[in-house]
């Protein structure tokens, strides 16, 4: 029986139900068994802090075989290239469902996990090379890391004849490698793992992007539990012969991924020329074919295949007749090779950067149109949700090792915008044999017959399949909404359902320590809360729950029909139990007015608190223990390094080496606790999402991992304080109104399919690797980005088209089970200048920040910003040995890689890589997440800001935007030279946007825009613009509103003045000016000329 006592009221201008009621706990004495929900407890005052007697205990662990493949880094690296690395990591994990089963341990400063594997695998040597020495920043370079080979993933092949089975709730299993036959036309059970040792691969050097090396492993008997995605929580669906009719959903109201739209290019055709000779009767061309380059930029030799006059071997594009139909002629397409004649494309134009200054679009740089026919362009996926490092995908991995550029892919899979179909089939078509989603690019051979795009099996044709619900036809399936959109989602049938979908769980830990009280975020939090709480997401299930800490945990019993919310105080936080078993989590509609007392009374509770301690890890722990039987979302705010508990944590940062150019240390986690929470929670569906608001240094590498590997994601806010910094407390006020209101999907998991011959070894992102191809994320946001490293293991030489698929997986806020499914088409090319003409630069940049990241915390920085100058180095190198009568003062690009050496420039200048400009540890960390976490369009923006004058803003070429004229400068040069002080500049970097005003300025800029009459009269801090009802002010707010668009980044507004000290963060932002550590932008060229030529 618990005793109660009401505690005293804090403010009396709070209403009456603000009184909380509070109750003081310790743990039962040793010897005792009694449920946690029933261990007695003393009553104390609500000011008592008493600390908790005993030696701390270590955080609890079980025996249990809980291996996990998270971050799996080992793999082959290019001399001077940028390749990722990895550690052999196992954890000891602690979870009470998860007994009977043995972890190994792993050490504190590992950082990320790689696939452990059951069986002996024994790497297969591979050549060393030398690594070339660079030189950057005025110093040498260090030669390359040697790098441990990475162990081997199935091919397409083998994963469509396998099935990787998992237990229940989401729990990891270790898999092998297995041996399979390639001719198997149907699925086959993967072996159950049984312990073994992984051998260390022995070191290795000069290998290409993508490269890794084979291993043998002999496969088990299977398990006959099954969690493999889609495909094992159907139960017993084995066939895609039969489906009924697909119906869409008959409003948007209902349906959270919006209705059906026609299908519509997301990019326009380019205008390049299509003149091109038939090679059959029966074909006519996919989209236009590459010519040859001008005269002295010629091939040495063509690759292999036909011969061609030209001195560039172009790729071998199949033809399409005259009378091509759609879709259904595809299969005849695939027939002869022949060798095109046209104009050269754009992408291959070369450009010596040593003398062309004038690189920038005018407007944002675009993504590369892959080259398709047309009526294939209109259908591929929109390059902003799924795009390639490569469009043109190499015929073999030694073309792409010659290229010199990383093969990978970039993913915004749960990405709002644009809305797309949404499926109400009884049953979802898909490949017998490799279980992909039908798609536009499968080939409908007849009537009955389907070709799968990625494993090549011929599928039948279901009955019901060949009624389109849309033209209300009959025999029209390649007009069917599955094969018009490579966008659409599924709503699923409880085939796709482990268990009953749990309602949508929001749990928040809140430190309410002196720190954090003073601060002040508790009275934005709330606030932001009690606007926000009928549009959390959810349906009328939906729970809440909150838990705050200082040197104690404190829960709150909200049950409906008390009459004030009630504090539970637990002190024993070395052996953290639940005081109570009914009335922490509750829905939140019944106890609505109950949550909003607390979050009424929550700012003023603490507000005399002298509690220095933070206990956050017991927290968690509680927390974890409330979540286990539904899963949901755990916010957690923190202001402080955790100083008491399991997970207590030190200072390591050396102010003194803030600036140190020779090596910077602890970006790794200091202790596994966290990570071990992590991987507690991705196996009961619960994802951690970290808001740190902290002053002082407080160990993001370590905290973040809760996030990092529970899918969850980081919010950081370096001195944060609610009246002297206001830019951060409104940033954190629109971040939390974003946050609490985006769309989210739970027990969400993700597979990433590909054409027969590329093979995935390596994921980037905020996720936990399930197996070789399968993501567990416990949430999915629609802010969410991952990258893959990809390698082609079999030639592509018998066919024209790759083809990518990603299937997501999830639980929607109404509790519908859902897929999501994106498909890529890109062409396959087998000559070395068609490569090049392929690349997407952004996504290729954006894939070396990911490697570079990893590269950084498993060697060092210095071994990173190497890797990236050679990335740079290697690719120009390979692009000249195309060419001929090369000048050696001359530093030839290809117009597709234009920018590539300013991104790379860009990347070294950043906090997360710079080196000799002083930077706090934990600024620099929270830099490496963001660079792996953000999408493509947003981590762009923070890696090359972009740079408008604003003074001279007009309506000639803007554009209409939901009513709005909104003006389009054209984007300057990232250098000082283009700053006047007779104008106004603004520069959007994703996560701030500054406006520079020249003390010259027109006054009539100040007096229209700004609201003061002149120069002198602005203040030196001013973060808002007024709304004045002038043309001018009306032009720059919606500017600044579409630069704004959709990003989750909510940017704070700086406006600096000429002579103000803040210019210091505007002006680090101008990479393509010399530092007093870095290299301008002409003397980088000069640096990678000079590295090019040896």
């Amino acid at each position: 029986m618990l005793s109660q006592n009401s505690m005293p009221q804090h403010k009396p201008s709070l209403v009456n139900t603000n009184n909380l009621s509070h109750q003081f706990y310790h743990s039962p004495s040793p010897g005792h068994d009694i449920p946690a929900s029933q261990k007695p407890a003393q009553v104390r005052g609500f000011s008592a802090t008493q600390e908790p007697s005993g030696v701390l205990q270590p955080y609890p662990t079980f025996t249990g075989d809980y291996s996990y493949a998270s971050y799996p880094t080992n793999f082959s690296y290019t001399p001077q290239g940028l390749s990722s690395y990895s550690d052999h990591i196992s954890s000891t994990v602690s979870s009470q469902h998860y007994s009977g089963s043995q972890y190994t341990s792993s050490p504190a400063s590992t950082q990320y996990g790689q696939a452990i594997y059951s069986h002996n695998v024994h790497a297969v040597p591979q050549p060393i090379n030398t690594a070339q020495n660079v030189q950057a920043s005025g110093g040498s370079l260090h030669q390359d890391l040697k790098r441990p080979n990475t162990a081997p993933v199935p091919t397409e092949k083998q994963r469509g004849a396998q099935e990787v089975h998992m237990q229940n709730h989401g729990v990891p299993l270790s898999f092998g490698q297995q041996n399979i036959n390639s001719d198997s036309q149907s699925p086959r059970p993967a072996p159950l793992i049984s312990s073994a040792s992984l051998h260390q691969s022995t070191l290795q050097e000069g290998m290409q992007f993508g490269g890794y090396n084979h291993a043998n492993s002999a496969p088990t008997t299977s398990s006959p539990s099954s969690e493999d995605e889609e495909d094992d929580e159907e139960a017993g669906f084995e066939s895609s012969s039969t489906t009924s009719t697909a119906s869409l959903e008959p409003t948007n109201d209902i349906l959270e991924g919006g209705g059906f739209t026609e299908p519509a290019s997301t990019t326009s055709t380019p205008a390049f020329m299509n003149h091109v000779s038939q090679a059959s009767n029966q074909t006519k061309p996919v989209g236009h074919v590459y010519p040859a380059l001008q005269p002295g930029y010629q091939n040495a030799a063509p690759s292999h295949g036909s011969q061609s006059s030209s001195p560039v071997n172009r790729p071998s594009y199949q033809q399409y007749n005259a009378n091509y139909s759609g879709l259904n002629q595809l299969p005849a397409s695939l027939g002869g090779l022949s060798l095109q004649q046209a104009q050269q494309p754009e992408s291959l134009r070369p450009i010596n950067l040593l003398q062309d200054r004038n690189l920038l679009p005018i407007l944002n740089v675009a993504a590369p149109i892959p080259n398709l026919n047309s009526d294939l362009k209109k259908l591929n996926c929109n390059p902003n949700s799924f795009r390639c490092t490569l469009t043109n995908i190499p015929q073999t991995q030694a073309l792409l090792n010659k290229a010199k550029l990383p093969l990978g892919l970039l993913i915004h899979p749960f990405r709002s915008k644009p809305r797309i179909p949404v499926l109400s089939p009884n049953t979802i078509v898909r490949c017998r044999s490799c279980r992909t989603y039908i798609n536009p690019f499968v080939s409908f051979i007849d009537q009955r017959r389907w070709k799968c795009n990625l494993c090549y099996r011929i599928n039948d044709v279901p009955e019901e399949f060949m009624y389109n619900a849309v033209t209300r036809s009959y025999g029209e399936t390649h007009k069917r909404p599955e094969v018009q959109n490579s966008s659409v989602e599924f709503i699923a049938s409880s085939d796709y359902m482990l268990r009953p979908p749990p309602p949508a769980v929001y749990l928040f830990v809140l430190n309410v320590s002196y720190n954090a009280v003073e601060s002040g975020y508790l009275r934005v939090f709330c606030q932001s809360l009690m606007d926000n709480l009928d549009k959390l997401g959810g349906d009328s299930r939906t729970k809440i729950g909150f838990i705050t800490f200082d040197s104690t945990v404190h829960f709150y019993n909200l049950q409906e029909g008390l009459s004030q919310p009630q504090m539970l105080m637990v002190t024993d936080i070395e052996d953290i139990f639940l005081p109570t078993p009914d009335g922490l989590l509750v829905n939140m509609h019944e106890s609505k007015e109950l949550i909003k007392d607390l979050l009424t009374a929550m700012p003023s509770m603490f507000a005399n608190t002298r509690e220095t301690h933070s206990a956050l890890g017991p927290a968690l722990q509680g927390a974890i223990k409330l979540l286990t039987p539904t899963g949901g979302r755990i916010s957690v705010f923190q202001t402080q390094l955790p100083s008491l508990g399991a997970g207590l944590l030190h200072s390591r940062e050396d102010p003194n080496q803030r600036s140190s150019t020779k090596g910077i240390q602890h970006l790794g986690p200091a202790t596994d606790f966290y990570k071990k929470l992590a991987l507690d929670c991705s196996g009961q569906q619960t994802a951690v999402d970290l808001f740190l608001l902290s002053s002082q240094y407080s160990d993001l590498a370590s905290l973040a991992c809760m996030s990092k590997y529970s899918a969850g994601c980081v919010y950081y806010y370096p001195m944060f304080h609610h009246t002297h910094n206001l830019a951060q407390a409104e940033k954190l006020k629109k971040d939390l109104d974003h946050y609490l209101t985006r769309k989210v999907g739970f027990e969400a998991v993700m597979r990433i399919r590909c054409t027969k011959g590329l093979s995935i070894h390596t994921f980037h992102g905020n996720l936990f690797v399930r197996s070789t191809d399968l993501l567990s994320l416990a949430n999915i946001n629609e802010d969410a980005g991952f990258a893959v490293q990809m390698s082609i293991e079999e030639s592509l030489t018998d066919t024209s088209l790759a083809c990518f698929q990603v299937a997501l997986l999830y639980t929607s806020f109404k509790g519908q089970r859902r897929i999501r499914v994106h498909t890529l088409c890109l062409p396959v090319v087998s000559s070395l200048p068609d490569v090049f003409a392929g690349a997407d630069v952004q996504a290729i940049t954006c894939l070396l920040a990911n490697m570079a990241v990893d590269r950084s915390i498993s060697s060092s920085l210095s071994d990173a910003r190497d890797a990236l100058v050679n990335a740079a180095v290697d690719s120009l190198a390979s692009y000249s040995s195309t060419l001929s009568n090369l000048q050696q003062s001359a530093l030839i690009s290809p117009s597709s890689l234009r920018m590539f050496p300013l991104y790379i420039l860009a990347l070294l200048k950043q906090k997360a890589f710079r080196t000799g400009t002083s930077t706090r540890l934990d600024d620099r960390v929270f830099a490496m997440y963001q660079m792996k976490s953000q999408p493509v369009t947003h981590l762009m923006k923070m890696i090359h800001p972009h740079l408008y004058r604003i003074d001279r803003l007009t309506d000639e070429g803007a554009i209409l935007v939901n009513d709005s004229v909104v003006p389009q400068p054209s984007l300057q040069s990232l250098s000082a030279e283009k700053l006047s002080r007779e104008g106004a500049f603004l520069m959007d970097s994703g996560s701030s946007v500054y406006i520079w005003v020249g003390r010259n300025c027109s006054n009539s800029f100040f007096c229209d825009v700004l609201g003061f009459p002149n120069y002198a009269s602005v203040p030196q801090k001013l973060n808002c613009l007024p709304e004045l009802n002038t043309t001018a002010s009306e032009r720059l707010r919606n500017f600044i509103s579409w630069l704004k668009g959709d990003s989750p980044l909510n940017p704070v507004l700086y406006v600096i003045k000429d002579d103000s000290a803040a210019k210091t963060d505007f002006f680090q932002h101008l990479i393509e000016d010399r530092t007093e550590a870095a290299f301008s932008y002409y003397e980088f060229l000069l640096h990678i000329q000079q590295q090019v030529c040896k």
